[in-house]
């Protein structure tokens, strides 16, 4: 019997052979997982998981070190930088540092809890996409409550709160207030507004209502409200909204004022209408809406038909602004004021009578600090009304201010209303500046008067040099004006007229402001380009001259003291001495 032989074509074996390698591949597959006994649900209560979690803690040797590493700012950081700027007030740039410094503090935890409440719910979300099975399981309900035993306790997961401290700055005029809010605002990451409180009235009436400070915060912020719900505002001259007896009608503009900032100050909810002003550019993308631009004060920067522009919202051709709602509850307030006839009141609660022998007689003027030597009779009755501590041997003389000793009390005999008063806890006085302040604010600062007028001169090729004399006279002329550091520049622009008006494109290189020039007796020296030798041996005999002059005065000074110097006392008891009583 003769066998046949089949002959398979090339392509059909390799088909084949493809064919049983994928079926070889099926069965391995299948029998590996029908011979597994693990499944994906069992994993489900082990600690390792497939799911990385970034915002767990970390372990190991670095597992108990700090998160938060060293902070930016500090109050001491904050105090220094205000040195640069501000000379003296000590006491007050302590408590301003500290009250700035406490409010970053709260907004860096507020950002903290916000960024922890997002990474929890972004590891929620995680974890439910890594345990997602299959079969959809039913949860189950939870058994209610027995009422035989009682209704459950009331839970409230709201985290502790820290409530912000409003601070009062107060002082008389050219003490530096606004300068140091203001420096402040340079330095600080949050937005800062200041506003006037002069032009508030209560709404419904001619002036400006007190949400305005909100408002311009709102701008300052550029529009966001989440950077302005944590701002800083500065309200000045809030000594101007005190409560005014009027004869007949109501006081729109101080009690008004303030039962209106109570609810600012405390936390509410604000609507804010942002409207564009007549003259303000337009802050759609495209600059200005499709005008040309033109340096006519009339036209609002555009050729166009109208000199105001629109506020165009959203493509709609409204002129009305967006209306934002900012909540007040994180805004600091800084408040600062005069406070003029203050210390009058204060010193009629702490001082006593002054009728019979022996008994203190208070001075007529007691606008400016005093000057007391520890353990005399006033200093001991400053030391037991100061609110805070300061250190005294009894040896050295210790400068009081009046205004140190504020209480509230003062404050609502002063004008304003008790709830305002009890939403200002921390208040800090600014001493008056003497002859000496005041020239160490001439050349001290970073941005001292000195320094403006020598860069001005500066800019026209010209040297500019005061004398120690002059400096002095300079310092003794603003203090005369009562109007502390403003008036500085009132007295150089009074004495460097002439040399700016004969400096500016002539051959003068130098000018010399001696004393005799400061006094009036002499104008300023001038000296072209070449004589810098006379300027500087000119210089070097001023000095001398003053030096020589000022330890004459020192000297008549200690001789003075010691023959009839002294206190009422003392002069009593030389006068026994010698027989005359």
């Amino acid at each position: 019997m003769a066998t046949g032989t089949f002959i398979i074509p090339h392509q059909a074996r390799l088909s084949y052979i493809a064919l049983s390698s994928i079926q070889r591949t099926f069965a391995t597959g299948a029998s590996r997982a029908s011979s597994s006994q693990f499944h994906r649900s069992d994993f489900t209560g082990q600690p390792f998981t497939g799911t990385y979690e970034p915002g767990l803690p970390t372990g190991g040797p670095l597992g108990e070190a700090s998160i938060f590493g060293a902070p930016r700012l500090t109050p001491k950081v904050l105090k220094q930088h205000l040195d640069q700027f501000v000379v003296g007030q000590e006491r007050a740039k302590r408590v301003l540092s500290v009250s700035v410094y406490n409010h970053y503090q709260r907004i860096q935890e507020l950002q903290r809890r916000d960024e922890e409440e997002e990474e929890l719910l972004q590891q929620q979300m995680r974890r439910e996409l890594g345990q997602r099975h299959p079969q959809q399981t039913i949860p189950l309900q939870p058994p209610a409550p027995d009422p035989r035993l009682g209704a459950p306790p009331i839970l409230d997961p709201t985290p502790l709160t820290i409530e912000k401290s409003n601070i009062l700055l107060l002082g008389p005029s050219g003490v530096g207030k606004t300068l140091m809010a203001k420096t402040l605002a340079r330095v600080l990451s949050v937005p800062f507004s200041m506003s006037d409180c002069t032009p508030f009235t209560q709404a419904g009436y001619i002036g400006e209502d007190a949400e305005v400070c909100v408002q311009r915060l709102l701008a300052a912020s550029n529009y966001d409200v989440a950077r302005a719900e944590r701002g800083i505002i500065c309200l000045d001259e809030v000594d101007k909204i005190a409560t005014a007896k009027v004869s007949h009608g109501k006081d729109v503009s101080g009690e008004g004022v303030q039962q209106a900032l109570l609810k600012i100050i405390e936390g509410t909810t604000l609507q804010v209408q942002a409207k564009q002003e007549r003259s303000a550019p337009s802050r759609s993308p495209g600059g200005v809406n499709g005008g040309y631009p033109t340096n006519s004060p009339l036209s609002g920067g555009t050729m166009s038909g109208s000199s105001s522009t629109t506020y165009n919202q959203g493509g709609g051709g409204s002129a009305k602004g967006e209306v934002y709602n900012i909540r007040t509850d994180n805004i600091l307030f800084i408040f600062t004021g005069a406070f003029i006839g203050m210390h009058k009141i204060i010193m009629d609660r702490v001082s006593k009578g002054s009728i019979g022998f022996g008994a203190p007689v208070r001075a007529a003027n007691t606008d400016t600090q005093t000057s007391l030597k520890g353990g005399i009779e006033e200093a001991k009755l400053f030391e037991k009304y100061l609110p805070f501590f300061t250190p005294n041997d009894g040896t050295t003389k210790t400068e009081y201010n009046p205004l140190d000793l504020l209480e509230p009390s003062d404050l609502q005999k002063y004008g304003l209303i008790p709830e305002l008063v009890g939403r200002i806890p921390v208040s800090t006085a600014l001493s008056a500046l003497d002859e000496e302040a005041l020239v160490r604010v001439l050349t001290e600062p970073r941005n001292s008067l000195m320094r403006q007028y020598e860069q001005l001169f500066q800019l026209s090729g010209v040297e500019l040099r005061f004398t120690s004399g002059a400096l002095r006279e300079v310092a003794k002329a603003a203090l005369g004006m009562g109007t502390g550091a403003r008036g500085l520049r009132t007295v150089m622009e009074r004495l460097l007229g002439d040399a700016m008006f004969e400096a500016p494109g002539s051959s003068i290189k130098h000018i010399l402001i001696t004393l005799a020039v400061a006094q009036r007796r002499q104008a300023p020296i001038y000296l072209a380009r070449g004589q810098q030798h006379k300027y500087h041996a000119l210089i070097a005999a001023e000095e001398e001259e003053w030096e020589r002059s000022r330890k004459d005065v020192e000297g008549r000074g200690k001789d003075g003291e010691a023959e009839g110097g002294g206190t009422f006392e003392q002069y009593r008891e030389r006068s026994r001495a010698a027989g005359v009583m």
